[in-house]
């Protein structure tokens, strides 16, 4: 025994000396051979759990913490073991860890905020971190408000979350990039632009201290601010600037599947339906193993349907069918998979297919019916079916006394010339607005519109009641009594003269103005035209009244070498030769012998001897 107690002592001095030199695997085969004296020794299990966390074999530890849980209890071994769940991505078992427990330590928090982002559970990763902060004082406060800022920068960007000032000071690259995305996700993209310009000199100063560091180092460090700098740029419209520093960041060839795939991602978005060779090689990119870890749920989403219009841009039909109706399966209230379908759909000149999805999804999703209904309008347009297209469209609760709405239907019913549906609808958006605003700017904006309208296509009678409407708003409108009067003429001429009392009298509509100051202001821009020109105008002038145009020397033309002034010219000379009258035809020579003509072998003079 005493031998076998010096044996595991000095195994523990070398699992101590291999600790503090970071030679975890020996550090583990010193564990292995305390273990094979004492088999249950807690402390030895625990330095064999922690080594093997030390050599990211996180299966085995987790395995041993199983195998000897008894031993162990749950207690010691909690954060190990919600760790080991955590990097294998085992987060709803490693939330259930962490909670599982009475007291929580400080790292087991930092944990819990982990498992919480990771989880997209922003508020309570938000309380997590904001208490850590309050409550402790030691080296990693920095990390926990770089954290903290992450948290913030998610808030905005995944739920347009207004956040509050927390008071978070940019001395860091980390926290300054976090502030951009802040702003990105506020829609304030210029600030976010100098955010990120900030946080590049911040790194590229705090990196170039370390003399280890390579440029090489620092770039491929930057690539994560240069890739969000790109995205501001392209959502700012300016997409071949984007997609250059979007091309430099995969060149990098960085270690990060998730900027990777995000890179790759927006470069397709830009290249849309052209350049889809490059497209296609992109795509690769965001099927990296363990890019569904790193990346938000509406990060992949918006993958996944690039991925769905790509193969439909490429005409893979199949391909796309098959990935819309997978995402449509995982999100069945979003609209967007039913809308590539039906694109889909379309170019294979299925429309009535795509017309029965669109009508079927607006039924079993209400909330999102306006945005299908649109949808299913400009099919019909498309189509040349005009009636069907504003049927659609009037039936959008949300949207049909929206005054783009009317606009537009008014103008397919006038190309229709349906003037009576036309009428209507300023009829029932006039309704709506008399009960619900009364008196208000868009109300008599409709009113006027539905007057004029009415008198342009000749119903007088029936625009009685809106002038009427609007000449009790502004008693002092000319403009609108005027019309009132000319449409009442056609119907009570008595009324009519009693409404042309209010008119103005001539004497107060005269107006007290110089004609000549008026023609000669500046905003006068009348041309006399010039008379037209009498033929005695074109006299010769006489020297003194002008410069006479010098009147061009006409030249000579020249005339054949062998030219007979006494000679009359031959009259058919126009005539091409063989339709003259002289023309006699060419003159036939004697005929050559020629080998070939008569029967095979003979000559044309040995014919004529016969």
């Amino acid at each position: 025994m005493a031998s076998g107690g010096g044996t595991v002592a000095s195994l523990w001095t070398e699992v101590n000396r291999c600790g503090q030199n970071g030679d975890f695997t020996r550090a583990i085969k010193a564990v292995n051979k305390i273990l094979h004296e004492v088999k249950e020794d807690v402390t030895a299990l625990h330095c064999k759990i922690v080594c093997l966390l030390q050599n990211g074999s996180f299966k085995e530890a987790l395995n041993v913490m199983n195998t000897y849980s008894k031993i162990l209890g749950s207690e010691l071994i909690v954060f190990e073991k919600a760790y080991c769940e955590y990097r294998l991505n085992r987060v709803e078992s490693a939330l259930k860890t962490i909670e599982g427990v009475s007291e929580q330590t400080d790292k087991l928090k930092e944990l819990y905020g982990q498992v919480l982002y990771r989880m997209e559970r922003y508020d309570e990763c938000k309380a997590v971190y904001t208490d850590l902060i309050r409550n402790s004082q030691d080296e990693y406060e920095e990390e926990r408000k770089t954290n903290l800022s992450a948290v913030v920068a998610a808030m905005s960007t995944w739920e347009k979350a207004s956040p509050d000032d927390l008071g978070l000071s940019e001395t860091t690259y980390e926290l300054s990039y976090n502030a951009a995305c802040t702003l990105i996700g506020q829609g304030q993209l210029t600030e976010a632009m100098n955010k990120l310009q900030e946080a590049e000199e911040l790194c590229r100063v705090s990196l170039s201290e370390d003399l280890d560091i390579t440029e090489e180092d620092i770039e491929s460090e930057l690539a994560v601010i240069h890739s969000q700098m790109a995205y501001v740029m392209q959502l700012q419209g300016r997409t071949e600037v984007a997609l250059q520093l979007y091309n430099q960041v995969i060149k990098l060839k960085p270690s990060d599947v998730g900027l990777l795939a995000v890179t790759a991602n927006n470069i397709i978005t830009i290249n849309k339906d052209q350049n889809v060779f490059d497209s296609k090689k992109k795509v690769k990119l965001t099927n990296a193993d363990g890019v569904e870890y790193k990346l938000a749920k509406k990060q992949l989403q918006a993958i996944e349907f690039n991925k769905a219009l790509l193969a439909m841009y490429t005409n893979q039909a199949d391909q796309c069918r098959k990935l819309s109706s997978g995402l449509q399966s995982q999100n069945p209230g979003h609209p967007r998979p039913v809308l590539i379908q039906v694109a889909q759909l379309c170019r294979e000149k299925q429309h009535s297919k795509a017309m029965e999805l669109l009508q079927c999804f607006a039924d079993q999703h209400p909330e999102s019916a306006s945005g299908i209904k649109l949808t299913m309008a400009q099919l019909y347009l498309t189509q040349g079916h005009v009636t069907k297209a504003c049927d659609i469209l009037r039936s959008i609760d949300d949207f049909k006394h929206k005054q783009g709405m009317i606009s537009a239907l008014v103008t397919m019913y006038n190309h229709e010339e349906d003037i009576d549906s036309a009428i209507d609808v300023f009829s029932q958006a006039i309704q709506h607005y008399q009960s619900e605003q009364p008196g208000s700017s868009i109300h008599l904006a409709l009113v006027r519109e539905a007057a004029d309208f009415k008198l342009k296509y000749g119903r007088k009678k029936e625009a009685i009641s809106d002038l009427e409407q609007l000449w009790k708003q502004n008693t002092n409108d000319i403009h609108t009594l005027a019309q009132l009067i000319s449409a009442y003429s056609l119907v009570d001429q008595d009324k009519a003269k009693s409404l042309s009392k209010h008119l103005p009298s001539l004497e107060s509509m005269s107006f007290n103005m110089d004609v000549d100051e008026l023609e000669n202001s500046h905003g006068a821009n009348y041309v006399r035209k010039k008379a037209a020109k009498v033929p005695g105008d074109n006299l010769p002038r006489e020297q003194g009244q002008g410069d006479v145009k010098k009147k061009r020397k006409k030249k000579k033309g020249k005339l054949p070498k062998n030219y007979d002034q006494t000679a009359n010219p031959d009259q058919e000379r126009w005539l091409p030769m063989r339709e003259r009258t002289y023309y006699r035809g060419r003159k036939k020579g004697k005929k050559k012998e020629q080998v070939g003509k008569g029967t095979q072998g003979a000559t044309s003079g040995a014919a004529s001897d016969l």
